[in-house]
Parts: C-alpha cells; sequence; structure tokens
C-alpha cells in the first residue's frame, strides 16, 4: 500500500512454524498463507531454532524475515530479527542482546506484560534492552497486555510494531504492523519509528489450551514419526 509519497509495508512480525515446539504450521504452509493475507514480511520467530525460518525463506526470500524467539536464563523472552545464526536458549539477557547485535540483529521484545508471574519485572529488563516493542500481540488475550506494552513504549520512545504470534496457520496477520517499506535490519530500524501496528482478531485463549495438548501429543508420537513433524508430510505404510 502506499500513504501519500511514501511505499508502506504490512508486516507480520511474530510467527511459528512446525519447528517450535509447540507450533504447528509447515514452513510452506506459513508462506502460502501469508501471501493469502497480503503480508509484505512476515518474520518467522521459532524457539530455539532458525531452522525453520530458513527453510521459509528459502521458498520466499523477500517475504520471510528470519528471527528467533529466545528464552533467557531470567526467563524473560526476547526475539531477535534478521538472524544468521542460532543462538542458544537460557544465555543471561545480556549474552543474548550481545549475540543478536553481534549479528547485525535487532533486538525485539515481544508481549513483555504477558507473563504468568513477575510480569512487570521481566518487562521492565526487556524493555531496557529492546529496539522495538511488540506493543500489539493477537494472543495477548487479556486487553491491559497490550495496552500496557504500547504504554510503556511510548513513555520510552521507543517504536511499537505487532506480531500475531500465530502458532496455527489461521492465526497469521492477525496482527500486523503498516510502516515504510525496507530492506535488511538497518533499514527496519530506521522505518519502526513510522510504524503503526493494527489488531485485525484477538485470537481466543483456548487455542493456548488447543496447542499445547496437541504439542504433548505430537511429543508423545514423535519416536514413530519424526518427520512428519518438520515437514508437514504424512506417512504412508509399507502395506498400503
Amino acid at each position: 500500500m502506499r500513504v501519500g509519497a511514501t511505499a508502506m509495508f504490512r508486516v507480520d512480525l511474530h510467527s511459528h512454524t512446525s519447528y517450535s515446539h509447540d507450533g504447528h504450521t509447515p514452513p510452506r504452509a506459513l508462506v502460502e498463507r501469508a501471501r493469502e493475507r497480503r503480508l509484505d514480511r512476515i518474520a518467522v520467530t521459532d524457539h530455539g531454532t532458525i531452522e525453520g525460518a530458513l527453510l521459509a525463506r528459502d521458498i520466499d526470500p523477500d517475504l520471510v524475515i528470519v528471527g528467533e524467539e529466545i528464552r533467557c536464563r531470567c526467563r524473560t523472552e526476547l526475539i531477535g530479527l534478521f538472524l544468521k545464526e542460532r543462538i542458544p536458549q537460557r544465555l543471561s539477557l545480556t549474552e543474548t542482546v550481545e549475540r543478536i547485535r553481534d549479528q547485525g540483529g535487532v533486538v525485539y521484545a515481544p508481549h513483555p506484560y504477558a507473563y504468568a508471574r513477575r510480569a512487570l519485572w521481566r518487562a521492565n529488563r526487556a524493555l531496557r534492552v529492546a529496539d522495538v516493542v511488540e506493543g500489539i500481540n493477537a494472543r495477548a488475550f487479556l486487553p491491559i497486555w497490550n495496552h500496557a506494552a504500547i504504554k510503556a513504549s511510548e513513555r520510552r520512545g521507543l517504536p511499537v510494531v505487532a506480531g500475531s504470534d500465530a502458532h496455527f496457520a489461521f492465526e497469521i496477520g492477525r496482527a500486523y504492523a503498516e510502516m515504510p517499506e525496507f530492506v535488511g535490519a538497518e533499514e527496519f530500524l530506521a522505518a519502526a519509528p513510522r510504524a503503526r501496528p493494527s489488531l485485525a482478531r484477538l485470537s481466543s485463549p483456548w487455542l493456548h489450551v488447543v496447542g499445547f495438548a496437541m504439542k504433548w501429543r505430537r511429543i508423545a508420537l514423535a519416536p514413530a514419526r519424526p518427520a512428519a513433524r518438520q515437514t508437514g508430510l504424512t506417512t504412508t505404510s509399507s502395506g498400503a
């Protein structure tokens, strides 16, 4: 889209493939759904891995931003965007930030207040190091979580963006930011202060319950079907 003389991108900055322990969307299905939702960019931010993001980027290099959702030792979560290498989980917050920036990446604070315990403490830690903040997360089902994130970002002068936090394909694009077009981390950071976060639809809290049940079912079946989870392909019996 275009606002005045400025071309604007529609960007979903938080999504998961089946390479996340709790994701259910194969990389190709994620790309196809993002195209259906007319997104210009989508960040693939699996937990503890960039493998699914790299596969998605191979399918559509212009669409996909490689990212990773990282749980630090203090249990605060950060996202690294524009990554080249995986960052280990459970490092200190300081080392996690250093590793993101050493790759030329962007430090993104996801759902800073959407924690069951010590939310304010974790939010303050994330906001202190963030380059951009997820002011709208479509899975943050209590309105106060997103409201607090937006207000805290504004007080600190941090750019506010948005992500669907999609774990299922149908969630992709439920939250997004409209922002000036960009290529790479440097242009993204320059465009972020002009971002306009938007919520198309809030995801039901029941998706957390369904996703949790599916995750444990998948873990139980994993020894028998290791490939099906990752690729989204079905296996066929040799007697079929």
